[in-house]
């Protein structure tokens, strides 16, 4: 099993960037999928869900408005755009799938907002 995030760097303040995670090794039109994300010291923070069909999504409110998570079954990928960024953004992102009792992790990709 494995989830690979891209698409992380450094973007100015008001910038956009695309968060790829692609997934393999488990059925993954079956399993919901989200987007954490963690700065040191503190808790992962839930930032963006999406149902196993895309039908239904759900964010955090410091994010909403701003991302927009979807995901491409075809290709198993799931993405976060995100727009309107600002330097509380900054933290590492991780791609996480859940199906039932089963749960993966990506390994996290870095994002830093910064002038």
């Amino acid at each position: 099993v494995q989830l690979v995030e891209s698409g992380g760097g450094l973007v100015q303040p008001g910038g956009s960037l695309r968060l790829s995670c692609a997934a393999s090794g488990f059925t993954f039109r079956t399993y919901a999928m989200s987007w954490y994300r963690q700065v040191p010291g503190k808790e992962r923070e839930l930032v963006a869900t999406i149902t196993s069909a895309g039908g239904s999504t759900d964010y955090a409110d410091s994010v909403k408005g701003r991302f927009t998570i979807s995901r491409d079954n075809a290709k198993n990928s799931v993405y976060l755009q995100m727009n309107s960024l600002n330097v509380e953004d900054t933290a590492v992102y991780y791609c996480n799938g859940r199906w039932r009792w089963a749960e993966y992790w990506g390994q996290g990709t870095q994002v830093t907002v910064s002038s």
